[in-house]
């Protein structure tokens, strides 16, 4: 019976390792991963320029001047709330910015009737609550010396609704092949959401799980294999970078920890 905990000492151990030597950069990494959809979204939207209003204006029929706000505000809001994350300049603005882009493009482009790129764009929205809560651990942590708050309850209902949310990207990865493969991906993938959501072991399966859909990403999302000429190659950039800002999410709760709503945290007082 000790020898599973021993083996899972011994990863928590390399994992620790790992996030110690990395703990400087890891929170840059992760932002980067997690704005990549937004960024590209937004360079898409430039040099698509027409093609984006044409597309609005047919779907919508609302008119070429609403077709042009639409795109502008996408492309001006993306890039702009990007820019403020990286610098980490009003990240709250930053946010609510992607929030909102999320939010019209989900209406947009009818995303609401589509429940695999639904499940997606809320698990964006998780990744975006987890950069929110990390600005403010930044936050308090320029005042070390004033007393704080009890203990932060928003910051810990952020993180905890940023696991939730993130838990519905694996879920539109689950795919029901009677393949050795695609069976063990689909249980070792579904325990550690289960684990991050919940809060256990937290750092460790997140860990895991960027490794597992970086993996996964570079493998069935390889959109630089495909001529431009083809519809194909659009569709697998839009969930390759998707996939990569729920990496950054993920990235955030390793270096960030699942918070105070977890069984991590409810461990330390057992």
């Amino acid at each position: 019976m000790n020898i599973p905990n021993e083996y899972i000492a011994k990863t928590e151990d390399v994992a620790d390792q790992v996030i110690r030597r990395g703990k400087n950069i890891l929170p840059t990494v992760a932002r980067l991963c997690l704005i990549a959809t937004f960024f590209e979204d937004g360079l898409r939207m430039y040099f698509q320029w027409n093609e984006q209003r044409e597309y609005m204006d047919m779907s919508w029929g609302c008119g070429k001047f609403l077709a042009t706000i639409f795109v502008l505000v996408n492309l001006i809001g993306q890039l702009g709330g990007c820019a403020m994350v990286i610098a980490r300049y009003k990240v709250d603005i930053a946010v609510g910015i992607l929030f909102f882009i999320v939010v019209l493009q989900t209406i947009a482009y009818s995303i609401l009737w589509d429940i695999q790129f639904l499940l997606r764009n809320l698990a964006l929205i998780g990744a975006l609550l987890l950069v929110l809560a990390e600005s403010r651990v930044e936050g308090r942590s320029l005042f070390a010396g004033v007393p704080s708050l009890g203990d932060n309850k928003p910051k810990n209902v952020m993180q905890l609704a940023g696991r939730i949310l993130l838990a519905f990207m694996f879920i539109t990865l689950i795919r029901f092949e009677l393949s050795f493969l695609q069976i063990l991906q689909d249980i070792l993938g579904s325990i550690l959401m289960v684990l991050v959501t919940i809060g256990y072991k937290t750092k460790l399966s997140a860990l895991i799980l960027v490794a597992l859909l970086t993996i996964l990403n570079l493998y069935h999302n390889a959109w630089w294999t495909i001529p431009a000429y083809k519809p194909l190659r659009d569709f697998l950039k839009y969930d390759f970078f998707q996939t990569l800002s729920v990496i950054g999410g993920l990235l955030m709760i390793v270096s960030l920890g699942p918070g105070g709503v977890s069984m991590d945290e409810h461990k330390k007082k057992w």
